[in-house]
């Protein structure tokens, strides 16, 4: 590994008791099992932007980013669910029942109703329900001032559904495995070596978060659907026009991560602040077992050049 300090593209998320990193070439996902012991499992990294290199271009590669992003974590974390053994228990009567009914594990049949559950609370919670307040507060709001209201009902929501879903016990420990992520790749872009003590020193607060990402697209957000296309009076038209425009904002919102992962000025710090704020909420300090695994999951992508994952 070289010793120069240099920004790196690898990226990874949290998962149930454990980490992925994606390299330029391999992805990796380093997992605690039950018995203790680390399990690594690395693959070919597959990207959009390999394949079609239009996707290599500003806002377009941030649209990329995201589908890739959204794909991958959600077969991470289903990998994770199933290497800790949460299938092997014995099974209840219901569990029985629903295996012999429709031919697939109950883990298989809670993923996708998860899925589908999770999609309408987060449309609800973060389209439905910010339009909604800010219609009913309509006749005592001057017509500018919408779209910054309903923008800030949107950051209230998220911030609150975070800080409560940290306080459960599965979800501040994977809080924790993301603050070992972050750590390493602090350590690696430091150029120092992946040792526990080291990785240790380091910050668990990253300007390249994906909770970062997320409050500049609550931001971006703001901006683009200001445009005076769509009347406040139909919320249900409002939310499809959202979500058409989503590809776009997240696009957008893609360039200021980028810029904040590459750069240090005033600039960048400026939009990295509030990210960096919110990840005290969404990371917590990982202890050495955490960045043992995390450590696990780095070192199967990286290349031996750092040019091959230069940001």
């Amino acid at each position: 590994m070289s010793k120069k300090q240099h920004k790196t593209s690898i990226g990874g998320q949290a998962v149930y008791e454990g980490v992925m990193m994606k390299g330029p070439k391999q992805t990796a996902i380093a997992l605690r099992l039950p018995d203790g012991s680390i399990d690594t499992t690395v693959s070919e990294t597959k990207s959009i932007k390999q394949r079609f290199p239009l996707f290599k271009l500003p806002i377009l590669r941030g649209m990329a980013g995201f589908v890739e992003s959204l794909t991958l974590g959600y077969k991470t974390l289903t990998y994770s669910f199933e290497k800790a053994g949460l299938e092997e228990e014995e099974p209840t009567k219901l569990e029985r029942w629903l295996e012999k009914t429709f031919g697939k594990s109950i883990m298989d049949i809670i993923i996708v109703i998860a899925g589908v559950l999770g999609v309408a609370l987060a449309l609800c919670l973060f389209m439905l329900l910010p339009s909604f307040l800010v219609k009913l507060m309509a006749n005592f709001l001057p017509a500018w001032s919408h779209n910054i209201v309903e923008g800030l009902i949107k950051i209230a929501v998220f911030l609150l559904y975070v800080a409560a879903v940290s306080r459960m016990e599965e979800i501040r420990r994977t809080f924790e495995y993301h603050g070992a992520e972050h750590k390493c790749i602090f350590t690696y872009e430091a150029g120092q070596e992946l040792t526990v003590e080291n990785v240790r020193r380091q910050s668990r607060f990253h300007p390249r978060c994906g909770t970062s990402f997320m409050l500049i697209v609550m931001v971006v957000s703001i901006l683009v659907n200001s445009l005076p296309i769509v009347p406040w009076d139909n919320v249900l038209l409002r939310m499809v026009f959202k979500l058409a425009l989503l590809p776009l904002v997240v696009g957008i919102s893609y360039e200021f991560i980028y810029l904040a992962g590459r750069y240090d000025n005033a600039f960048t710090r400026l939009i990295s602040t509030p990210g960096l704020w919110l990840q005290r909420l969404t990371t917590n300090e990982p202890d050495d077992s955490q960045i043992e695994v995390a450590i696990a999951s780095l070192l199967p992508v990286l290349t031996g050049n750092p040019e091959d994952d230069k940001w």
